[in-house]
């Protein structure tokens, strides 16, 4: 503690990976602290998004601590809390948005609560709709076993298995509570001094809960308080279907529960911990397959259903007088026909989601040809029919065309198809706003159609909304007149509380919020409880999508099995370094590197680029665009513009640099 006069409150934001939303979060964070005596710091865990780069251009005045490496969640939060001199310390999410007045509320209320050692808001998400995890009860034994087996799920509200979030207690009403969230944890410093920072021993999860209950254990209530709200876009950093959110999170579970808990109770609680464990690590494998296998083997027992239906029929047109196909071609040349179609499909794009017919088309046509130029070169003892491949052909284009429509139609999300909607948006902002948020949507890849703007100003008279839809008072209506399906607030025009009202306020199944932060190239939004935020931005994610991705990895696999091939023939060519060439070669193999990655030089630090493996060349201004002047251009148009006829161009040109 420094001997100088105490802040009122010092926020302290950890951030990992997330440059975007932490820019949003900063800008409602410097509104609400306006007329606040107070500090904010920023502690980075060494992300590679240009995070850092950001902070120190847009927000200077705070204080950044940039670690070298992930220190975790609980560490980070420690190295500002040692640093900070202040009567309130605010653990704060960088995937949040307060209100103008959120931190004045809830410093007020604990001015007037000695007894309160720490405090939580209302949190919704980026959909309006209320976070349960705003208020949680002590994960005992039996309080955990009603959440892992979902009978909290069943029965929400109910004073007996409801107990992890507190179903039964009014969210609209300020309540005790014994867990609060560290998304969003204001820490009286006294409370502090008494229980002690947080555990170290949690890398993620479970801090938050160690923590509210040694604040109780001082002495110190803990309240929730849902008199202010903040947004919460929730999963940035991690994905909670995932196996390894599962580990982590279930493992911090048993070191509280070992911590707190009586050997006799950890133990039972360990155990059913790890039966959790278990059971929720099955649901996400089965859930992980059934999203990128379920179709791929759907569509296998289709096409083979269809070849043990159209068979026998040709047989008995191919062979009048009796006889048939021998078994080995059920058994062994039609599974391998369905393999060839299967992987022309995945390789196509067909198994990409959203899925697209496209690709399911252009991926079968393919295997076909390939199927039908394997059967000209097979002996003649194993060509027994050119035309049932192509009324296989047919069967499957008509059979999985209809299965995907049919789910597609059924409102199935995990079979959606892409189509070429049309997202119809609204921009509730002023004129000048207006003009540059639609420009950087304009930039974009979504398909978007820009009904017009809502003005912000809700007091002018009716004759003084012109150019606009209608005033922000009126956008229920103009919402259900102009069929939108999608909100962009402005934040330089709305104050995030009026942005948060109207959202609580609309509450519509069908329309989708996003908010565009003053200044900046990224418009945010989350459109479900269960997702992850998501961005609008200039896109330079065409290396990212998964087509290009798979194409770039068997570009790399292809090249370097010819380069292996011709090795002698190579070296003659007196690369500088034959060893390196050879260790370059097996390097790509293994995917340690790829042969086209990014610049070193030309990272673009107003851009978030996808990830690459370290490049054994790299697309210098001149080889990419001659015109380029700054290098720092070189890696976003490379992103953006990427095919794999880039890399190719690159490395022809760069033959001789293999070996570098």
């Amino acid at each position: 503690m420094s001997d100088t006069k105490p802040n009122k409150i010092s926020i302290v934001i950890v951030n990992y990976n997330v440059r975007f939303f932490l820019e949003q979060c900063l800008h409602s964070v410097y509104k609400a602290v306006k007329d606040i005596d107070a500090a904010v710091f920023v502690v980075d865990n060494n992300s590679v998004d240009g995070s850092v780069a950001m902070v120190k251009e847009k927000f200077p005045e705070l204080t950044l601590i940039a670690n070298k490496e992930n220190l975790g969640f609980s560490k980070a939060n420690n190295q500002a809390i040692r640093q900070a001199n202040s009567e309130y310390v605010l653990l704060l999410n960088p995937d949040t948005v307060v209100e103008e007045d959120t931190f004045t509320k809830v410093i007020n209320f604990m001015d007037e609560h000695p007894d309160a050692g720490a405090l939580g808001v209302k949190m919704i998400d980026g959909k309006g709709q209320f976070l349960p995890e705003s208020k949680r009860a002590l994960p005992t034994p039996r309080v955990s076993f009603y959440k892992v087996f979902g009978l909290s799920w069943l029965f929400p509200k109910s004073r007996i298995f409801g107990q992890y979030h507190l179903g039964y207690l009014d969210k609209d009403q300020i309540n005790q509570v014994d867990v609060l969230p560290g998304a969003f944890m204001l820490l009286r410093q006294t409370a502090l001094d008494k229980s002690g920072l947080l555990d170290e021993s949690f890398f993620m999860y479970g801090e938050d809960i160690d923590l509210s209950y040694r604040i109780i254990q001082a002495g110190y209530k803990n309240y929730y308080y849902p008199e202010t709200a903040i947004i919460h876009y929730k999963g940035e950093s991690t994905k909670k279907s995932s196996v390894n959110y599962v580990l982590v999170f279930y493992q911090a579970m048993i070191i509280f529960a070992r911590k707190h808990f009586s050997p006799k109770n950890a133990s039972l609680f360990s155990a059913s911990i790890h039966t959790a464990i278990y059971f929720r690590m099955a649901l996400a494998l089965i859930k992980r397959f059934s999203n990128h296998a379920l179709y791929l083997i759907l569509d296998a027992i289709i096409a083979f259903s269809g070849f043990l239906l159209i068979n026998p029929i040709w047989e008995s047109v191919k062979f009048p007088d009796g006889g048939g196909h021998p078994p080995e071609f059920l058994r062994i040349l039609i599974p391998s026909y369905i393999i060839i179609w299967i992987l022309s499909i995945f390789f196509a794009g067909g198994y990409d989601k959203p899925y697209s017919l496209k690709k399911l088309v252009h991926g079968l046509l393919f295997g076909t040809g390939l199927i039908l130029v394997a059967y000209s070169l097979l002996p003649e003892a194993y060509r027994f029919s050119r035309a049932l491949i192509l009324m296989g052909t047919i069967w499957n284009l008509l059979s999985l065309i209809l299965i995907r429509v049919l789910f597609h139609k059924l409102g199935w999300e995990s079979f959606a198809l892409k189509t070429n909607q049309v997202k119809r948006v609204i921009i509730a902002s002023g004129e000048e706003e207006f003009n540059r948020i639609r420009e950087l949507l304009k930039q974009t890849t979504q398909q978007l159609d820009i009904i017009g703007r809502v003005d912000t100003i809700s007091t002018k008279k009716p004759n003084e909304h012109k150019g606009s839809l209608g005033p922000v008072s009126r956008l229920a209506e103009i919402i259900d007149i102009n069929h939108i399906d999608e909100i962009i607030f402005s934040a330089a025009d709305l104050s995030t509380q009026e942005i948060i009202r109207n959202m609580l306020a609309l509450k519509s199944s069908r329309t989708e919020y996003k908010i565009a932060p003053p200044e900046s190239p990224s418009i945010i939004g989350s459109n479900s409880i269960n997702t992850a935020g998501d961005l609008y931005v200039i896109d330079i994610r065409s290396i990212a999508e998964p087509a290009n991705r798979r194409n770039k990895r068997l570009f790399d696999l292809a090249l370097s099995l010819v380069l292996l091939l011709t090795l002698i023939i190579n070296i003659w060519f007196k690369l500088p370094s034959a060893s390196k060439y050879i260790i370059n070669i097996l390097s790509v193999l293994v995917g340690r590197k790829t042969w086209v990655g990014y610049y070193s030089d030309g990272i673009v630090a107003e851009h978030s680029l996808p990830d690459l493996k370290p490049g054994v060349l790299n697309p210098n201004p001149k080889l990419v665009n001659p015109s380029l002047i700054q290098q720092i251009d070189c890696n976003l148009n490379y992103a953006r513009d990427y095919n794999a006829g880039a890399d190719l161009r690159i490395l022809l040109s760069n033959f001789k640099l293999l070996g570098n």
